[in-house]
């Protein structure tokens, strides 16, 4: 893993990064992590150690107030962020494009694929979770949001509750993919645990069956969670993306 580095914004706020660049045709992986997550977890460092042993690229970020990039993560919305990684991909260079979607960040691989068009090489979602604004809220929760609170969850992963601010779900309303065509025609690779706690596998064969591509595989994973960050999870992550580069 290298340093960090910082990509500046048009609106002057500094985004973290790590950039592996990609031997000559090689295509470069774009991690793009969870809610609340950031570069450094298991999965995102994984795929940027192993792209660097098999010559290819490799980018992952922050987005704008998460982990080491500024701003503050109240204000982030999945427009924004959507963005913000187009933004860094254009200025890195980078033309051949394969993103990696874990959870919230395989929704954001949707809307980054459609924007990114002949770049987009493929895409591999882990327990992707596009439009958990509608199917994860209860309609009180949604009622709260649309008046502007902020909505707090059980966080099982830290002692502190998970905040929804208005202006994400908002934003996420506008930006729903599962019910019609999502314009898409690459290889496309979805994992998913059975014993996901927080993203039903459902909406893995939701989201296969809204793809306009053809070459769509899922891979359900019976004992797998959430997270799929055990070292046998990791390992299917990893022949996933080598058969890609293949």
């Amino acid at each position: 893993m290298n340093t960090p580095k910082f990509h500046e914004l048009k609106n002057g706020l500094r985004i973290a990064y790590r950039h592996g660049e990609a031997a000559a045709g090689s295509p470069t992986f774009v991690f793009l992590p969870g809610y609340m997550s950031d570069m450094d977890g298991g999965k995102a460092t994984a795929v940027f150690d192993w792209a660097h042993e098999q010559g290819a690229g490799c980018l992952l970020l922050d987005y704008s107030g998460c982990g080491k990039s500024g701003g503050e993560f109240a204000g982030g919305t999945l427009s924004k962020w959507r963005d913000e990684v187009l933004d860094l991909i254009a200025a890195r260079g980078i033309e051949r494009v394969v993103l990696v979607g874990s959870s919230m960040g395989g929704w954001l691989m949707l809307m980054i694929g459609l924007a990114l068009d002949g770049k987009l090489c493929g895409m591999v979602g882990i327990a992707s979770a596009p439009d958990f604004t509608e199917w994860g809220r209860s309609d009180a929760d949604k009622d709260r949001l649309q008046n502007g609170e902020t909505v707090y969850d059980e966080n099982p992963y830290g002692p502190d509750p998970t905040p929804m601010f208005a202006g994400f779900w908002a934003d996420g309303q506008d930006n729903r993919m599962l019910s019609s065509e999502i314009a898409i025609d690459c290889p496309v690779r979805l994992l998913h645990g059975q014993r996901d706690q927080d993203v039903p596998w459902d909406i893995s064969m939701r989201l296969a069956q809204a793809l306009r591509s053809d070459d769509v595989q899922v891979t359900l994973i019976k004992d797998g969670d959430h997270r799929l960050s055990r070292d046998q999870d990791i390992k299917l992550l990893l022949d996933h993306l080598r058969r890609l580069l293949n």
